[in-house]
Parts: C-alpha cells; sequence; structure tokens
C-alpha cells in the first residue's frame, strides 16, 4: 500500500514537472470559454452570413441567444475535449512497460496492482479537473451573460458527461493493460466507441449504453427526465468499475 502511495505521489510529480498540469489548464480554460463565447458571437457570425444566405433564398432574421446555446456548445464541444485529454495520456500506461522503467521498481517491491491502482486514480483525478474546469468555466460565463432559469436538470446532465468520461478512461485503462502502445489503446477505444454508436441505432439498446449520457441537451430542454437515465448511470458506473478491475489480473499476467 505504502508503495502504491509513492507511485501515486510520483505521476503527480511528474505531471508538474513536465508542464502537463499547465497543458490540461490551457486546454480546459480554451474550451470553458469558447462555449458562451461562441453563442456570444452567433448574432454576429449570422449578420455576417446573412448576404450570402439571401443570395441562395434564405432570410436571416433576428437571432436571440440563451443560455441553451451555450449549453448547446459545451455538449458539442466535450467529446472533442475527451479525445485530446485521453489521446494525451494514451501512453500513460504503456509508455511504462517499452522503456522497462517499471521494472526497477517493481523489484524493490512495488506490485503490479499498486501501478494499475496509482495510475487509474491519477488519470481520474485529472479527467475530473479538467471536466470540473471547463464545466465551471462554461457555467460561470453563462449564468453571467444569461438568464438560467429556462435550463432544467442541469445537475444531472452534467454527472452523465462526466461517467461517460470515467468509463473511457476505464477503459484506457483495461486496454493498457495487454497492448504494446498508445496508438493501440486508441485504436481499441475508438472500436469500443464506434460499436456503442451503431448499437445506439437500436432504439431499445440506446439507454442503456454509455453514449446515451452525452446527450445532456435531452435533459436540459426537459425533453427527457433524469429517471430515463437511470439505466446508462447504472450500466456505465458498473462497466466502467468492471473495466477497471479487469486490469489488474490482465497486467499481473504481462510480460516487461
Amino acid at each position: 500500500m505504502r508503495g502504491m502511495w509513492a507511485f501515486f505521489g510520483k505521476e503527480w510529480q511528474t505531471f508538474f514537472r513536465t508542464g502537463r498540469w499547465l497543458l490540461v489548464l490551457v486546454l480546459g480554460v480554451i474550451f470553458g470559454v469558447l462555449n458562451p463565447a461562441t453563442a456570444k458571437l452567433t448574432p454576429w457570425l449570422m449578420s455576417q452570413m446573412a448576404s450570402s444566405l439571401e443570395s441562395s433564398g434564405l432570410i436571416v432574421t433576428g437571432y436571440t441567444v440563451t443560455a441553451m446555446d451555450s449549453w448547446v456548445q459545451f455538449f458539442k464541444n466535450m467529446p472533442m475535449a475527451t479525445i485530446v485529454l485521453l489521446v494525451l495520456y494514451s501512453g500513460l500506461f504503456t509508455a511504462e512497460y517499452s522503456s522497462g522503467t517499471l521494472i526497477p521498481l517493481l523489484t524493490k517491491g512495488l506490485s503490479r496492482a499498486g501501478v494499475v491502482a496509482a495510475k487509474t486514480g491519477f488519470l481520474l483525478l485529472v479527467w475530473s479537473g479538467f471536466y470540473g474546469l471547463i464545466a465551471g468555466l462554461t457555467y460561470g460565463y453563462t449564468a453571467y451573460y444569461w438568464d438560467m432559469s429556462p435550463v432544467r436538470h442541469l445537475a444531472p446532465a452534467l454527472a452523465g458527461q462526466w461517467l461517460a468520461g470515467v468509463f473511457l478512461v476505464c477503459t484506457l485503462v483495461f486496454l493498457s493493460s495487454f497492448v504494446s502502445s498508445a496508438g493501440q489503446v486508441m485504436l481499441g477505444m475508438g472500436l469500443v466507441w464506434g460499436v456503442m454508436m451503431l448499437l445506439s441505432m437500436w432504439a431499445e439498446a440506446a439507454p442503456w449504453l454509455p453514449l446515451y449520457l452525452t446527450d445532456g441537451m435531452t435533459l436540459l430542454t426537459g425533453a427527457a427526465d433524469p429517471a430515463d437515465w437511470n439505466r446508462a448511470f447504472a450500466v456505465t458506473g458498473a462497466a466502467s468499475l468492471l473495466l477497471a478491475a479487469a486490469a489488474f489480473p490482465v497486467t499481473r499476467f504481462r510480460r516487461l
């Protein structure tokens, strides 16, 4: 247990020493400010496009921006923000395996389970901080510029998007337990997400999938009720735990 916490501390030291904390911070600020900024600029963009649209037979009238426009941008941009972070940390495990840097630590008593637990906890905290920064900035600027009263069920919508990211983190951890490169990790995650997109086309399967939790606007507009998300919450949480837990025995038998 002591070795696990020491390794966990080493991950944080590396995070700050290499300057990755600054990169995560900058990306979080960019994505967080981008959502309300895009909504704020929408009327100006529409006016700039008015003449070209009129030549095509489309007449642009006045466009009123609301808080919903900002949250539309949030849920539209979060998949890209999530992908950027996961690409950044796709080699969190495999780089250690390929370089052999874990061998001296393992010979000194650090268990493989301790490595998996420390890196998983670290990555989940980075994801939560990154997501919290984007959501917090979006909320702050949106509440400052627009009336938030039309926005419904914001908390479960944000929680669902966060849990979908947790699922992807745990998928990364599981894949990293047996593949040999960051590219293979991202390919595997792409396949998992692609399969879910195909399954989501089946109406009866869609409410059970992690992908279902990324459509937060259905809650914010009142088109869906939080109770409608209970199945996706339960399946996503259980699947995340199973994926993370499965990484422990698989890593135990991996050749270094």
